[in-house]
């Protein structure tokens, strides 16, 4: 007679799943910063990325029941997943910069790019996500397809979601923001590496009979029935007796487009609540760890429920029509109530007030929801079930059911719905596709009591007043994000877009000045300092370079740093980038004076992808590559702004080239300031720091490097500008308060042989740390550019060996830098 599997190692395997799937979110955190690196950050290559770790997992899940025969010990299958992961998380690290030297290699972009995307992604990501997927199939086996059994197995997929959620914060708000990925990677491996060694050890010590066997030959056997170790003892309900094989699809389809639903429901959440708190590294956690927390919640409570219920079907089609409502719920908060919370987020500096607020934000939106969709896998799992199937069978079908709808779900909304129909309309589709699958559970239900059809009637009608009901995401969030309720007066919004990859808007304020937005951020304007800035990032490299002729512009924005090159005349080629195809068009309607209409110039051609991506797989040099990217605290933008990044710039300038990169002074602290200059100086150790004041004060800088030892020739520029085929150029640098050189060149700030004392201790930003990120996101609240600008200027002197020219010039050149200084 077989030995009966013993239910006192259940708990142990419970823990076991919570550190499996806290490895898992540290891993998911590191390899999608590891792979953005190579493949882009743009809504494609992260689609691209999504749908390949999803794919691997829903492949492992479906692969193991088929592949791996049930007489094997679950306990050893499960430790050798769990050691394979951990190889695969090692070999990730020392692969990936080979897989960068290649895809360099290889280029690509447009399609073929895409493709190349796919196969890299698919590459780095398909042997630990099968090993993922296979998991919970595989731990499956040890339990028994009773009620009880299969509740233990919500449990495990409830316990696998908890240890993600501590895996998301660990990841996300210490190993990276203190150490960097190897670190991270290594706290994973060993976390598999014990997980592994502990199961090996309990698969000796607990026997196992394969359930197939068991149940064919002691399915009627009674004699077990007071047994305390058999999980199928007690007074349980059995399962449903009136299922058939077609009731058991229909369940497949309700759980894929619970997982649709889920998924993109989460792209959508995120975007707008991105806008509400900002976009940091520490945002994305606290939302992914507050979903993953409703999940782990819901699956816990639903796998205990499933214990008693006799028709687990109907309890999955009632989840889901309570469903709709929790995402009108959502809807209606993101919309109408969470931004008009009386929160000023600068009116403390710590983050860590911050934070408080925006976990409590995220858990009175999204929480009901999540717990809902959590609660739909072990329902799902007690309707599919027929007592005496394999386990790992069931789970992994369930799964990959499940983890196919998320596919869908992550790569149809962000690359498809939210750029065709907003996320107003996305947010309906959401109420209907939870709608659809309680309809579709609803309807293959049979013996229901008659008032069950006036009921599904009037569900029907409240589903579509819950679609109707959805409020459009007001303009003030788009546009000012989490500073929108303490601006005086924004005046009224002009144009409002939500493209693939951000939301844009653009505003006239009450003076007549237009305001460009991205994603909650004000990106550019034409206020003079901001004119003046952005014309600077154009004209300084194209003054100090001898004969400048071809030109990469890092971001449109509003097209002015672009627009200064066309009104030079020896620029023969302008390259763009620009992630979302939105801005050029819009920011030409409304800044076309400003931008000289660059984007219909004929020298110019604009690429729409991630700019890295773009550098990465292009052949072309430039004389000139300038980078006005947003903020270094918006979540992906530090690999603009990472010493790799620069030292890629630098390879693919010409001779004599120069770059030029934006520094914000505003909205930032110190620490952040002082990384992202070291950073520019270890690539670029010539480099010099030019700023743009408001009356004196600090507010940005640009940094400006070239490979070789700078030097300007004050005369020479002059004259240059003084020449009638650069009348346009005097006259646009004239317009922002530049009339001649002297001026333009007195916003000399210092130099990196200068500044070295005051950034010996400064964080380098590398790709492997992404340093920035995590301390931009910690100084989101500082608004000091006074301090920090005069810190910088205490470190300058007049640099003898860089400017040259006649004794008059250069006299009057030291005299207007002094003054430039001074209060």
């Amino acid at each position: 007679m077989p030995q009966p599997r013993s239910p006192r190692f259940l708990p142990l395997l419970l823990l076991l799943f919570v550190g499996s799937g806290c490895a898992a979110l540290i891993y998911e955190v590191v390899w999608f910063q590891l792979l953005q690196l190579v493949i882009g950050s743009s809504a494609i290559s992260l689609g691209v990325l999504l749908g390949t770790y999803m794919g691997g997992m829903c492949l492992g899940s479906l692969l193991l029941p088929r592949f791996v025969r049930t007489k094997l010990h679950p306990l050893r299958v499960y430790s050798a997943i769990e050691l394979g992961i951990g190889i695969c998380g090692i070999l990730a690290l020392i692969l990936l910069p080979l897989i960068n030297t290649v895809y360099a290699a290889i280029g690509g972009q447009g399609v073929f790019g895409i493709a190349i995307r796919a196969v890299i992604a698919a590459i780095c990501l398909l042997p630990p996500t099968l090993l993922m997927g296979a998991s919970l199939p595989a731990i499956a086996r040890w339990v028994e397809t009773t009620p009880k059994g299969v509740s233990w197995l919500g449990f495990f997929y409830g316990g696998n979601i908890a240890g993600a959620v501590l895996g998301c914060l660990l990841a996300g708000f210490y190993l990276l923001r203190l150490y960097d990925m190897p670190t991270a990677t290594a706290v994973a491996v060993t976390i598999n590496g014990a997980v592994s060694l502990i199961s090996y050890i309990l698969a000796r010590k607990a026997t196992y009979q394969p359930m197939a066997a068991e149940h064919s030959e002691h399915a009627d056997q009674p004699e077990h029935a007071d047994d305390p170790d058999r999980l199928d003892a007690t007074v349980e309900s059995v399962m449903d007796p009136a299922r058939s094989s077609a009731d058991v699809r229909i369940v497949y389809m309700a759980i894929a487009l619970s997982g649709m639903c889920a998924l993109g429901a989460e792209v959508v959440w995120t975007r707008l609540l991105s806008l509400m708190l900002g976009a940091t590294v520490y945002t994305f956690s606290i939302i992914l760890a507050v979903f993953l927390v409703g999940l782990g919640l819901g699956s816990g409570v639903a796998a205990q429920i499933s214990r008693y219920i006799r028709r687990p079907a109907l309890a999955l089609a009632v989840c889901q029509f309570l469903l709709a409502g929790a995402i009108a719920w959502t809807a209606y908060n993101l919309a109408v109530s969470l931004p008009y919370w009386p929160i000023n987020p600068t009116l403390s500096t710590s983050p860590w007030y911050t934070f408080q607020l925006d976990l409590l934000r995220c858990f009175w939106a999204i929480l009901p929801a999540a717990c809902l969709w959590g609660a739909s896998f072990p329902f799902a799992l007690a309707a599919a079930a027929t007592r005496g199937e394999d386990g790992g069978k069931l789970a992994g079908e369930v799964y990959a059911a499940n983890t196919a709808g998320a596919i869908l779900g992550a790569v149809g909304f962000s690359i498809v719905l939210i750029p065709w129909v907003g996320t107003q309309d996305s947010q309906r589709v959401l109420i209907g596709l939870a709608a659809l699958a309680s309809a579709i559970v609803f309807v293959s239900l049979r013996n229901l009591p008659r008032m069950a059809t006036a009921v599904a009637v009037l569900g029907a009608m409240g589903v579509v007043w819950l679609v109707s009901a959805v409020a459009p995401v007001p303009w003030l969030a788009i546009a000012y994000g989490r500073r929108m309720l303490i601006q005086n007066d924004p005046g009224k919004v002009l144009y409002l877009g939500e493209g693939r990859n951000s939301s844009i808007a653009i505003s006239e304020l009450p003076g007549g000045e237009h305001y460009f937005h991205v994603s909650g951020k004000v990106e550019a304007s034409t206020e003079p300092y901001d004119m003046r800035l952005q014309r600077m990032l154009g004209h300084l490299p194209a003054l100090i370079h001898p004969d400048p002729k071809s030109v990469l512009i890092v971001g449109f924005g509003a097209g002015v740093t672009a627009g200064t090159f066309v009104v030079h005349p020896g620029i023969q080629k302008i390259t763009i980038c620009e992630l979302e195809s939105l801005i050029p068009p819009a920011a030409t309607r409304y800044f076309r004076g400003e931008n000289y209409n660059v984007m219909n110039d004929p020298r110019t051609r604009i690429y729409y992808d991630d700019a890295r991506h773009f550098i990465l797989t292009s052949k072309d040099k430039y004389d000139i590559i300038t980078s006005d990217p947003i903020h270094p605290w918006v979540k992906g933008t530090a690999t603009l702004y990472s010493k790799e990044y620069f030292e890629l710039c630098k390879r693919h300038l010409n001779p004599g080239g120069i770059v030029t990169q934006w520094v914000p002074l505003y909205e930032s602290d110190a620490e952040t300031v002082k990384s992202e200059l070291a950073t520019f100086f270890q690539a670029f150790p010539n480099g010099t720091i030019w700023g743009n004041d408001i009356n004196g004060e600090g507010y940005d800088t640009v940094l400006l490097g070239q490979a070789e030892p700078l030097k300007i020739n004050v005369e020479a520029m002059q004259q240059r500008l003084d020449s009638p085929e650069q009348k346009a150029v005097a006259r646009s640098l004239a317009t922002v308060g530049f009339p001649n050189a002297i001026t333009l060149l007195s916003t000399y700030a210092g130099r990196a042989s200068g500044l070295a004392p005051w950034l010996a201790n400064a964080q380098i930003n590398e790709d492997l740390n992404m340093r920035l990120q995590y301390l931009a996101g910690m100084g989101l609240n500082f608004d000091r550019p006074v301090v920090i600008y005069d810190d910088i200027l205490r470190y300058r002197t007049f640099p003898e060996d860089l400017f040259s020219g006649s004794d008059d010039r250069m006299a009057q050149l030291r005299f207007a830098i002094a003054a430039a200084g001074s209060k």
